[in-house]
């Protein structure tokens, strides 16, 4: 299976109540939460670890995961707090403000890490888990034990959440250099290597070790950049009612898509060649195009695309 390991949490949606106030609504979330939804919903095979709060937080994310058909036994139950994201939506842009202290997520200690086993072909990490600390160190450490198994990272950086952007930065390149794929958006890519194009940027992170970069762009679509190749799909037309969720449901299409057509593997991925990485892409942006049509993060099922 793909194990999907880091945050969950419950995204604070705003809406208005009968009487016309504005209030907000939990729904469950979480970047790489998001990313287990949507790959279950695709038919892989998925397992989401992150400890989950024993509250009634914590019960409404497991529901959410059942029902998708994730896997979350390798989950451990605590006695924390869930994490709260409260969303503000400009022109259809989501901004976060986070509530994360002593939470089931931030707390996330080596001792709670799951073991690696012959069931897990892939680890998918990356979102705010890996900002703070406790957990940043310990998804670290998750992902240096990843061996021979295939490695994606989507940092998804939320720059007003960072607070040591030294550390921060020191950790990323440490765990992108042991990544085969970074995803990106335009706006993360140059956080994380300056102003450019976005060709001689994506090389730039390559350099730092990945083999594969993807760069979403929105309503351009997505790239991928290899070596010596580049692949662009554009981005079906969708009526944008928001993008909460995007981003992460792209991450599951093409995860989903390499899965399909046996290229989870890193031998293949080191000359993956353009067909499989263009079928990736295609769902990757099929998939999120689904999502942006509607409101939060809803990814489709497999019958939807």
């Amino acid at each position: 299976m793909i194990l999907c390991a880091g945050e969950a949490l419950i995204d604070m949606l705003p809406r208005a109540t009968q009487a016309g106030e504005n209030g907000f609504v939990p729904y469950p979330g979480g970047a790489v939460f998001n990313t287990a939804i949507a790959l279950g919903r695709l038919g892989s095979e998925v397992g989401f670890f992150c400890p989950l709060s024993d509250d009634m937080f914590g019960a409404q994310l497991r529901a959410a995961l059942a029902a998708s058909h994730v896997r979350h036994d390798l989950s451990p139950d605590v006695d924390r707090p869930c994490t709260l994201a409260f969303v503000t939506l400009t022109n259809g842009q989501a901004r976060y403000a986070f509530y994360d202290r002593a939470t089931a997520l931030r707390d996330l200690t080596e001792a709670e890490l799951p073991r690696l086993d012959d069931r897990v072909r892939a680890l998918f990490l990356g979102g705010i888990s890996l900002v703070g600390d406790p957990c940043g160190a310990s998804l670290q450490a998750l992902g240096a034990r990843a061996g021979s198994r295939v490695v994606m990272i989507d940092p998804n950086i939320r720059p007003d959440f960072i607070r040591d952007e030294a550390a921060y930065r020191a950790r990323l390149g440490a765990m992108l250099a042991q990544a085969d794929i970074v995803k990106v958006s335009d706006e993360d890519l140059h956080w994380l290597v300056g102003a450019g194009a976005t060709a001689e940027c994506a090389g730039a992170l390559r350099a730092q070790g990945p083999g594969i970069v993807i760069v979403t762009e929105g309503a351009q679509g997505a790239r991928a950049f290899w070596e010596g190749d580049a692949a662009h799909m554009p981005a079906p037309k969708a009526q944008v009612v928001d993008t909460v969720g995007a981003g992460d449901t792209f991450n599951a299409g093409f995860l989903a898509a390499l899965d399909r057509a046996g290229a989870l593997d890193k031998r293949v991925l080191k000359d993956p060649g353009a067909a499989p990485l263009q079928d990736a892409l295609a769902l990757g942006v099929r998939a999120a195009a689904v999502t942006v049509s509607r409101a939060g993060a809803n990814p489709p099922w497999a019958t939807e695309i």
